[in-house]
């Protein structure tokens, strides 16, 4: 399935977005306010997945929560 800005809807891309968040929190309670800015950016088409999954784990990975 591509899941590209051009091939979702807006609405496609927040499904995807609160199923992937859902499983991610396996280990905590909230995503953290800068992660939820980062996967907006894929809701409003700003920025692709692939490139959203980059930004959160660099954000992790500087945080030494990694």
């Amino acid at each position: 399935m591509d899941l590209s800005i051009k091939n979702t809807t807006r609405e496609e891309r927040k499904e995807i977005v609160k199923n992937a968040l859902a499983i991610s929190l396996s280990g905590s309670d909230f995503p953290t306010d800068k992660t939820i800015q980062i996967v907006k950016e894929y809701v409003n088409g700003i920025t692709e997945l692939e490139d959203v999954q980059k930004k959160i784990i660099s954000l992790y990975k500087k945080d030494g929560e990694i």
